[in-house]
């Protein structure tokens, strides 16, 4: 589907009203220093609070910690280059990259995870396809035209928190809604052959286990992106070889 305080962070998907919009502004942007060597992987992470490692520190979020375990296991990964802030929707992302402005830049890596917001806040499933698809083209030509470089993560369940919980949300209503958004996102990855990791089942074991939730309640922790970064790691291992 104004997520710093413990209401704010709670506003990832409390971006949660058509009123409230967007509760950050902050674009993660790589140190300069780190430039890429003839050899060294790029890699460009789209998408949301679940891409900036909303409440965890930025190098347990699942784009530092995917490139942290390349570089241990002999692939060196650039710092991530991030297009994501905390509350966006399909449509807010495809604001961002365009204000990014990274022409004629490809990477080697390219994920999205996005979608999160747009099933919150009850917007337009059609609308979601057709932006959806909109921003997988646009990952697909940061690749270079290379799918295989292209990976989409499915969107978690928050319904397994205790954010939901505490705000009367119906666990079970919640998932089945997130279910229809990654049956979106999983069917148009396909088409294009583009690379699908479904983490939505290791997000719902945060239902049981409260060490996968980070302390604002609401997002994953550390160790919960370690999990998808675990499906993640030898699909991107295979494809950049």
């Amino acid at each position: 589907m104004r997520l710093l305080t413990a209401i704010v962070l709670i506003s990832t998907l409390a971006a949660c009203t058509k009123a409230a919009g967007p509760v950050a502004t902050t674009v993660v942007i790589p140190k300069k220093s780190n430039m890429p060597s003839s050899n060294s992987l790029t890699y460009l992470a789209l998408g949301d609070s679940y891409t900036i490692g909303e409440a965890v520190t930025q190098d347990q979020s699942f784009p530092y910690q995917l490139a942290a375990r390349l570089t241990a296991a002999g692939r060196s990964v650039t710092s991530p280059d991030i297009i994501a802030v905390t509350g966006w929707t399909t449509a807010d992302l495809k604001q961002g990259i365009i204000s990014r402005n990274l022409q004629n830049k490809n990477y080697s890596i390219v994920t999205l995870l996005i979608g999160v917001n747009n099933q919150y806040r009850g917007y337009s499933k059609d609308v979601y396809r057709k932006e959806f698809v909109e921003l997988l083209n646009t990952a697909i030509g940061y690749a270079g035209g290379n799918i295989k470089h292209v990976f989409v993560i499915s969107i978690p369940d928050w319904g397994v928190t205790p954010f939901a919980k505490n705000s009367g949300r119906d666990a079970a209503q919640v998932g089945a809604d997130i279910d229809r958004f990654n049956a979106i996102n999983k069917q148009e990855t396909e088409k294009l052959n583009v690379n699908y990791i479904d983490i939505t089942p290791a997000s719902r074991r945060a239902a049981d286990e409260t060490g996968l939730i980070a302390d604002d309640g609401l997002h994953p922790s550390g160790n919960m992106y370690s999990l998808w970064v675990n499906q993640l790691l030898p699909a991107v291992d295979e494809q950049v070889k």
